[in-house]
């Protein structure tokens, strides 16, 4: 039954044009000895992430750095990356009977523009919603708090390092 449904899976995927995003496949079919263009890789790795402001503007450079560029900034790099948070919003959500918050509910919005030169080619929000317990311990809700606040910002740079493979992904598939 298992393998039934696997075998579904797999036929419907070949059947949608399931493809991978930062790999232009130059062959006739999927085998490992079929060529792969690279070059939406190569372009995501001439991406220059600017300083972002606060902690939490770090930690989404961070793991946009690891995105978009493993192997380390470009030396002369083709486009630049600007994020900006744009809105914190924190919310109390569960009140007990003294009107003290038992969990609160973070809305992050983040603004980014990657540009080539001063032509802006990919601009667009990004949004995380994330969520901790507020418990007696204040030691444990600092954590629960920090550990939301890393969650979010990993939802956020894999949503924009997702948005812009898929620029490039779309502009290399409309220029062929």
């Amino acid at each position: 039954m298992k393998n039934i449904l696997i075998l579904t899976t797999f036929i419907l995927l070949t059947g949608c044009g399931f493809s991978p995003l930062y790999v232009q496949h130059s062959g006739g079919t999927w085998t490992s000895k079929d060529n792969y263009d690279t070059s939406i890789t190569y372009e995501m790795s001439q991406i220059r992430i600017t300083p972002i402001s606060e902690r939490f503007g770090q930690q989404i450079r961070n793991k946009l750095l690891d995105l978009i560029s493993p192997k380390g900034a470009p030396t002369k790099a083709k486009y630049r990356l600007d994020v900006e948070l744009d809105k914190k919003e924190v919310s109390q959500q569960a009140m007990r009977d003294d009107v003290t918050a038992t969990s609160e509910r973070v809305d992050y919005t983040v603004n980014y523009k990657l540009y080539q030169g001063n032509t802006i080619l990919v601009s667009g929000d990004s949004f995380a919603f994330v969520s901790y317990d507020v418990l007696n311990n204040p030691y444990s809700t600092t954590m629960a708090q920090k550990k939301s606040e890393e969650n979010a910002a990993n939802i956020i740079a894999n949503d924009i390092a997702l948005r812009i493979g898929a620029y490039f992904h779309s502009s290399k598939s409309t220029a062929q």
